[in-house]
């Protein structure tokens, strides 16, 4: 019997005490995204750039904490409004790796539990990086969901 190794896949779950409605704009509206996107306590977001439709192009551009400049861009797969965000995730440094990230928000009794999956990773390197960076990340979007 042959075995199918699946590619390195990360998920994380975070709940908010918001509606859908914040969380989604947080992922989707360029000023949103710049108040949180990014390592460390005060993010800085160079380009936030959103063609929020199914096909249409995003890209990002911040800042790491050595002063570098990264952008990571993609193409929406799926947009379903305040409920499921699929998108293709690149980085310009190294374009043909190529992963995906889906964001679902289900509604539960005292707000928005925010699912998030990144998968098709070339490697689990490239995974456990991708899981740090998350976290902090989500660290900054938490601080949002709460002010």
């Amino acid at each position: 019997m042959e075995t199918i190794e699946q590619p390195a896949q990360l998920r994380l779950t975070r709940h908010y005490r918001v509606g859908a409605e914040k969380v989604w704009r947080a992922w989707t509206d360029p000023q949103a995204l710049s108040q949180w996107f990014g390592p460390g306590k005060h993010p800085t977001v160079t380009k936030a750039e959103i063609d929020l439709r199914a096909g249409g192009q995003y890209s990002i551009a911040f800042n790491l904490p050595d002063g570098e400049n990264v952008e990571v861009s993609g193409i929406y797969q799926e947009v379903s409004p305040h409920t499921r965000l699929v998108f293709s995730w690149a980085w310009k440094g190294t374009p043909e790796r190529i992963s995906r990230v889906s964001i679902e928000l289900n509604a539960v009794a005292d707000g928005t539990e925010m699912v998030f999956v990144h998968d098709r990773f070339v490697d689990e390197k490239a995974r456990a990086n991708h899981e740090r960076g998350w976290n902090e990340f989500f660290n900054n979007l938490d601080e949002l969901m709460e002010a």
